[in-house]
């Protein structure tokens, strides 16, 4: 299937190449097979996003024992002479799925930048409002015709920028219920005839000159009917999880996220994001750093090795990020110190989608003041991203303009955790 951002333009020359693609293309088309699904093999994202910006040191980089690692210890991983953070006991044993960057470097410290450059790869200050990955990867790989939305986003996320609202988030608050209003007692005719008559209504708005507005809202209707009407809605909700599963992912609004998440993506949905806010920790961070890190340590473990028991790890690519670091050095809040702001150096987690695990990418000094070793930028991730996603990097996406943006402007992927 050929997404709205791949429309071939009429003055570009039919090759021999892209004939033989047609003929092979229209030979699958009536066993209801897509040569561009089966290239792409399914890929799915979810994107965990601990918003906030948590601590390199408190997670996946301790420096315990120096004056800048605070009360933090570390403790041993499945991976030899390989150490994190003491608040994550179940993560330490699932290491072997996942690759650990070290050395980001971003460029922006500030929380609403920094969220805008870690989602669209981009800084903020150009005139353009650059879109969500999850809203490139739902154009991407996404299916225009599917009854369930191709971006999911479980809590708050940026939009789908100039891309619009074809591929905009689905933003649910709770997960494990179904979406706002999307239960109704109309019978089905009822519904039909309420649209016939909003369609009447809109011809002559359309006709009064608003007719791409017009588009839109039909769009988004006819999803909303779909959705509303399709079994898969049943994604959504739990019904029919075993109880001891939902216990393993921890019986908490995130949790029950993640297990959402892994529904989502089972039912056909491309990209699904999952926030934990709460990370802004700049007082009592040796205290608030437990219950949130305890409740993401088991949410995510689970939901590795919830993928990879049921072949979904190796098309699906699991992100945990938030938009920077921490300071080394503690503050001197006393008496409850935390960490500031930092993006000359901190971390992240990357897992399935054909991503080695077991590896850790870049280093940091004794103290994690410096970065000593392989400095990741944010557009060596998001071709990473592409990468494992089975996108092309490179593709020119067009603003409302006519301007041509490519996917990611710049950067290699992280050639060592790659297969």
């Amino acid at each position: 299937m050929t997404s709205f951002l791949q429309q071939r333009s009429p003055d570009v020359p039919v090759t021999r190449r892209h004939a033989l693609g047609l003929s092979i293309a229209s030979l699958l088309a009536p066993l209801g097979l897509h040569a561009e699904q089966l290239k792409r093999q399914q890929r799915s994202c979810i994107l965990v996003w601990l918003g906030g910006a948590p601590s390199q040191m408190e997670t996946w980089d301790p420096k315990p024992g120096t004056a800048n690692g605070g009360e933090t210890k570390a403790i041993k991983t499945a991976l030899p002479g390989i150490s994190i953070a003491e608040h994550w006991p179940r993560m330490a044993k699932a290491l072997r799925q996942v690759a650990i960057i070290r050395s980001m470097v971003g460029k922006e410290a500030a929380h609403a930048r920094g969220t805008y450059h870690l989602h669209t790869g981009r800084r903020m200050g150009t005139p353009e409002k650059h879109p969500n990955i999850g809203s490139v990867v739902a154009g991407e790989l996404g299916d225009v015709n599917s009854d369930l939305p191709n971006f999911v986003s479980i809590g708050k996320t940026l939009s789908s920028g100039f891309l619009g609202v074809n591929v905009a988030p689905f933003v649910i608050n709770r997960a494990g219920q179904l979406p706002a209003n999307a239960a109704t007692a109309v019978t089905s005719p009822r519904v039909a005839r309420r649209l016939a008559l909003l369609k009447a209504q809109d011809a002559d708005l359309s006709a009064a000159g608003a007719a791409a507005l017009v588009e839109e809202h039909r769009v988004l209707y006819e999803r909303a009917r779909r959705l509303m009407t399709s079994p898969k809605l049943k994604s959504f909700k739990l019904d029919g999880e075993p109880a001891a599963r939902q216990q393993a992912y921890g019986k908490n609004r995130f949790g029950q996220g993640l297990l959402v998440a892994r529904r989502l993506i089972e039912s056909g949905v491309p990209f699904v994001e999952v926030s934990k806010g709460g990370w802004d920790m700049h007082n009592r961070l040796f205290t608030r750093i437990k219950p949130a890190a305890a409740e993401v340590d088991r949410g995510v473990a689970t939901l590795l090795a919830d993928l990879k028991q049921r072949g979904l790890l190796e098309r699906t690519l699991v992100i945990v990020a938030g938009e920077f670091g921490r300071t080394p050095k503690v503050n001197s809040k006393t008496p409850a110190p935390g960490r500031d702001h930092w993006a000359r150096n901190f971390n992240l987690l990357l897992a399935g989608a054909g991503i080695q695990g077991g590896r850790v990418v870049g280093k940091t000094s004794t103290n994690g003041q410096e970065l000593v070793d392989r400095a990741v930028s944010v557009e060596d991730l998001f071709q990473t991203i592409c990468h494992a996603m089975k996108i092309d990097a490179d593709k020119e996406l067009y603003t409302p303009g006519g301007r041509p943006l490519k996917i990611v402007d710049g950067g290699k992927p992280i050639s060592e955790i790659l297969g």
